[in-house]
């Protein structure tokens, strides 16, 4: 039996956009309504009983967050993936405690899409793909390389009267050579 699908948004251009995506990727697949804000997708699942409902969340007349907590409540049975341009883990932990099966980013729909409703149809969760955070390395505050070349550049003969508006530069070239805490006019620096 093909995966069936409600999409729910309320910009028509990314409906279009998600069944193009759907489509191309997955043929057998059936798209089987949209809605354009959370009331209609409650009453949308009702009547389609689709398998899975891309649903947005910043939509008029009832939110997706809220939306999906009703369909949920009202036993469907459909997986329900949260599709949204927000991306803050704090989002992202706030969709999870609302019960639905995953979260997709607007941003990367054509890479995570197919996969998140394939993920969930199959009884699983999504919730973006398993990679490692990405960090920046740990630097000393005299690593970075504008740092470095600001630096040099205040300990350069004439530095402290052409940045009068200073004062004394003494002390941050001090601190800042000895490893303490940037200051917060040179933080910018340590790019």
């Amino acid at each position: 039996m093909a995966t069936t699908i409600l999409i729910v948004d309320d910009h028509e251009v990314i409906r279009q956009g998600v069944r193009a995506i759907v489509q191309k990727a997955r043929p057998d697949w059936r798209i089987v309504g949209e809605a354009a804000n959370g009331k209609d997708a409650i009453a949308a699942v009702a009547r389609l009983m689709p398998n899975v409902v891309v649903m947005d969340v910043s939509m008029p007349e009832m939110n997706g967050l809220e939306a999906a907590a009703e369909i949920l409540k009202n036993g469907s049975g459909s997986a329900i993936l949260i599709f949204s341009m927000h991306e803050s883990e704090h989002f992202v932990d706030e969709v999870r405690r609302t019960g639905v099966h995953g979260c997709v980013q607007k941003s990367q729909a054509g890479r995570d899409l197919i996969r998140a409703i394939e993920t969930v149809t199959s009884g699983g969760t999504f919730f973006g793909p398993a990679a490692a955070p990405q960090t920046k390395p740990e630097r000393k505050p005299d690593e970075g390389p504008l740092l470095r070349a600001a630096l040099a550049w205040l300990r350069s003969a004439n530095a402290a009267n052409r940045l009068g508006f200073l004062g004394n530069l003494a002390v941050p070239v001090h601190l800042l050579q000895n490893g303490s805490a940037l200051p917060p006019v040179f933080q910018h620096l340590n790019a």
